[in-house]
């Protein structure tokens, strides 16, 4: 019986592993080159999966993170122009805004934090910055 157990729950944590190792249609992929903060939590630079976690709700992780579930809303744009990250840029300060998949012209728009409305309310100068897929 001990055996048994032993090899069910080596069985459950391979299942669990592949499982996060893999992507599907509609994930975004990209390499962000930069640290960023996201609901609060800082994440450093580096490779990231987004995917959809429901309607409004998408979870961003990589191989060395579990991940975070982020609350979105929708966004529109008028045409479908790839899959992309946007950030807003506050100085060296970058925070996720919204995530768009190739096809869609509705997109999730994450909303803004604390530590960001307090940036705009000082009238500090934001810039974009989009992250791309690597072809």
């Amino acid at each position: 019986m001990k055996l048994f157990r032993i090899v069910l729950c080596f069985a459950l944590f391979a299942a669990m592993g592949a499982a996060f190792g893999q992507t599907k249609a509609g994930d975004v992929v990209v390499d962000v080159p930069f640290a960023f903060s996201v609901a609060g939590q800082n994440l450093p630079a580096g490779h990231y999966i987004v995917a959809s976690a429901g309607t409004d709700l998408i979870r961003i992780f990589s191989s060395h993170t579990r991940g975070v579930f982020l609350p979105t809303h929708s966004g529109m744009r008028s045409k479908s122009d790839g899959s992309k990250l946007v950030f807003h840029r506050y100085g060296d300060t970058y925070f996720l805004s919204s995530v768009w998949i190739t096809g869609n012209t509705v997109g999730k728009e994450l909303f803004r934090s604390s530590a960001e409305r307090e940036l705009e309310a000082h009238r500090t100068e934001m810039e974009l910055a989009v992250v791309r897929p690597a072809k």
